[in-house]
C-alpha cells in the first residue's frame, strides 16, 4: 500500500528510528516538508497519508480518490476535516499519551526558571558578580513553591500528570477548574472563582469555541500580581494582546508560552516580545526525543491495526 509522510521534519530532526514505520509500510515516502500548494499532488496516488500539522480539507480528500487512511502525528485533529473524512469513508487516527512526561517536565522547568529567576541571576553573575562586595547577590526576589497553589485548566492525562508532579516534587497544592463549555464536575472550581487563588496557572485544555481566548484582560485582572501563567496547550486559549499588556504593566508575575495562535508566526505576534520574567519557546514542550520516538512508533501501530481491519486510536 502506497503511503507518504508529508511533514516528517516536524517530528524528526534526523534523530529517530523509522524501522517500525517502514516494517509496516515498506514503500513509505518520507518528505521533510510539503507546501500547502503541493499537498494535492503528493497525496493523489497514495492510500495512506501521515502528517503532523498540515491541513487536509474536504477538497483535498475528494481529489485523492484512493485515500483510505490519514494518520496524525499528534493528539489534536483540528487540522483534518473529520466530517468530510467520515462522509468519504476515510479513516483518521491520532496518537495519544505519547508526550506526557515531556510536557510535564517542560511545565515544571519553566515554573522553576521563572520562580528561581535563573536567567536573571545567570546574566547578573556574568555582568557584575566580580565587582560584588559580598558572596551573594539578592537583586531578584525568589520564593518557594511549596505550599503555593497550582491551578489546572484541562484535567486530562497531561493536566493530571502536571498536577501530580507539582504536588509530589514541589509540595504545591492543586486546584482544578471547570473547563469552559464542558460539564461542571463536583470538586472543581469555575475559572473566575479559581483565578484569584492561584500562584501558577497551567493550561492543558483543547481549543474550542468555548475556550477560545478564555484568558483575557478580565481573567488576568483576577490573578495575583505575582502569579505565573503557563500555556503548553493551544495559543488561541489566551488573548495575546491582553497578556503582553499585563506583563508590561507588571499586573502578573510572569508567563511561559510554548504555543501561539499562528505557528510559525509569519505574520508576527504580540508575544514575540522581550519582556521581564517571560519565556517564549517554539512549541517544544512535547518534543523530547523519547516522546517523538513514541509518536512515530504509535503511528506504526495504528497503521498495522488498520491493515488488519482493527480500529486503534480512531477518531473517524
Amino acid at each position: 500500500m502506497k503511503a507518504v509522510f508529508l511533514d516528517f521534519a516536524t517530528v524528526s530532526h534526523g534523530d529517530l528510528d523509522t524501522s517500525h514505520l517502514t516494517q509496516v509500510l515498506p514503500a513509505l515516502k518520507l518528505r521533510d516538508i510539503t507546501a500547502d500548494a503541493d499537498i494535492a499532488s503528493h497525496i493523489a496516488e497514495h492510500q495512506i497519508v501521515l502528517l503532523n500539522k498540515l491541513h487536509i480539507t474536504r477538497e483535498l480528500m475528494a481529489g485523492a480518490g484512493g485515500l483510505r487512511l490519514i494518520v496524525v502525528a499528534a493528539t489534536g485533529t483540528n487540522n483534518i476535516d473529520l466530517e468530510a473524512a467520515r462522509e468519504l469513508g476515510i479513516a483518521v487516527c491520532n496518537v495519544r499519551d505519547y508526550c506526557t512526561t515531556s510536557v510535564t517536565q517542560h511545565v515544571l522547568a519553566v515554573m522553576l526558571v521563572l520562580t528561581q529567576r535563573l536567567r536573571e541571576y545567570a546574566q547578573l553573575a556574568l555582568r557584575s558578580w566580580g565587582e560584588s562586595p559580598q558572596f551573594t547577590m539578592l537583586d531578584f526576589p525568589i520564593r518557594e513553591l511549596s505550599g503555593r497553589v497550582l491551578g489546572v485548566v484541562g484535567y486530562g492525562t497531561l493536566g493530571r500528570s502536571v498536577a501530580r508532579a507539582a504536588e509530589t516534587a514541589l509540595g504545591m497544592r492543586v486546584l482544578i477548574a471547570n473547563r469552559p463549555g464542558a460539564e461542571r464536575v463536583s470538586g472543581r472550581l469555575d475559572l473566575h472563582e479559581m483565578l484569584p487563588q492561584v500562584d501558577v496557572l497551567s493550561l492543558h485544555c483543547p481549543l474550542t469555541a468555548a475556550t477560545r481566548r478564555m484568558i483575557g484582560a478580565p481573567e488576568l485582572a483576577l490573578m495575583k500580581k505575582d502569579a505565573l501563567l503557563i500555556n503548553t496547550a493551544r495559543g488561541g486559549l489566551i488573548d495575546s494582546d491582553a497578556l503582553v499588556q499585563a506583563l508590561r504593566e507588571r499586573r502578573i508575575g510572569g508567563a511561559a508560552i510554548d504555543v501561539l495562535e499562528q505557528e510559525p508566526p509569519v505574520d508576527g505576534s504580540p508575544l514575540l516580545a522581550s519582556l521581564p520574567n517571560y519565556i517564549l519557546t517554539p512549541h517544544i514542550a512535547w518534543a523530547a526525543r523519547e516522546a517523538r520516538q513514541r509518536c512515530i512508533d504509535e503511528m506504526a501501530e495504528n497503521i498495522a491495526a488498520f491493515l488488519r481491519g482493527d480500529a486503534r486510536n480512531r477518531v473517524v
